[in-house]
């Protein structure tokens, strides 16, 4: 059996990208059988970018939410928040920290990015990738899916690890980067790729009103409602069919062609289609949200396991070290 980790960070709102891209793909890895899935809320990655803890809370809620409601299994699977394991993540974290060198933190994405304003850089921010190491080999994941920009981030949890196996003697199990070549880029309400940084995302799980009012804003030309319009260049159909069936895609297609169509009633076919589809998840979302003792003991009772899992590997580690 296979061991596959996913962490999401609780800095927003899963959008529509996230569900596309992350959530789903990995709902349908910890379907199966010969899989052992954990999922947990990187709450303590989130600490780096979001200082408000109420945002950072309800966050977390709406993270956990999304995820049941898109279908994750949380009793046959583990799902838990980091920071109720906090004192396992960040021990490791220490102990991995004393093998992985300065330049490797120095050459991450997610430090480089930043690098060019050291002000706004915190040590959090520098040692991401220590702790994320940690969040993985404390769980002897065997696979972690990623998409190809946060592979590199990956290859140096291995790294890490490897380090510590080789100075140490062996304790984990090397990680695996499991890509998925067919997840694509999802395009935000501008045409960038959908990112709550861009405050261009679509939010699937929003009161209906609130919805259409994100739908309305998705950037289209000024061709006029009675000409023909090219559906290949219109960013509302290309969103459209990201979740429509092969019969409706080409039901908007021969309407665009056709003329007479507007964008406007693109988008509000856009709408129904977003709440026929995901009728279910919005249900099982709201329920959670509007019942937080019912998703307390959702998270506690993954907890509760994974944190079996965690101290075994501590104590594994305690006694590499001699510190049992």
């Amino acid at each position: 059996m296979s061991r596959i980790l996913t962490g999401i960070q609780a800095s927003g709102r899963p959008h529509l990208g996230n569900i596309l891209g992350a959530i789903e793909p990995a709902v349908a890895l910890s379907q199966k059988s010969e899989n052992e899935s954990f999922l947990f809320i990187a709450d303590l990655h989130s600490l780096t970018s979001v200082k408000d803890p109420s945002v950072l809370h309800e966050n977390t809620r709406a993270v956990a939410s999304a995820w049941l409601a898109c279908g994750f299994d949380a009793e046959k699977n583990f799902f838990y928040r980091q920071s109720k394991l906090a004192g396992y993540h960040t021990e490791l974290m220490w102990y991995l920290s004393c093998v992985t060198p300065y330049p490797m933190l120095a050459n991450a994405h997610s430090f480089k990015e930043k690098s060019d304003k050291l002000a706004d850089v915190n040590a959090g921010l520098f040692t991401y990738p220590i702790l994320q190491a940690a969040d993985i080999v404390l769980y002897q994941a065997n696979f972690v899916p990623v998409g190809k920009d946060q592979k590199q981030h990956l290859e140096m949890s291995k790294d890490i690890a490897a380090a510590f196996n080789r100075i140490f003697g062996e304790v984990f199990v090397l990680p695996e980067p499991l890509i998925n070549e067919s997840v694509m880029t999802i395009p935000g309400i501008d045409g960038q790729k959908m990112s709550k940084s861009y405050n261009n995302y679509i939010d699937i799980f929003l009161p209906e009103k609130e919805l259409y009012k994100q739908i309305k804003r998705i950037v289209t030309d000024a061709t006029p409602l009675e000409e023909p319009k090219n559906p290949d260049t219109c960013l509302v159909f290309k969103l459209y069919a990201l979740i429509a069936s092969n019969e409706q895609i080409e039901a908007m297609r021969n309407n665009y062609i056709a003329g007479g169509y507007g964008y406007g009633h693109a988008k509000k076919e856009f709408l129904d289609l977003i709440l026929s589809k995901y009728q279910k998840q919005r249900e099982v979302f709201d329920f959670y949200m509007n019942n937080p003792k019912e998703l307390e003991k959702m998270l506690s009772r993954g907890e509760a396991k994974a944190k079996e899992i965690a101290e075994k590997t501590i104590a594994e580690v305690r006694k590499t070290l001699k510190f049992d």
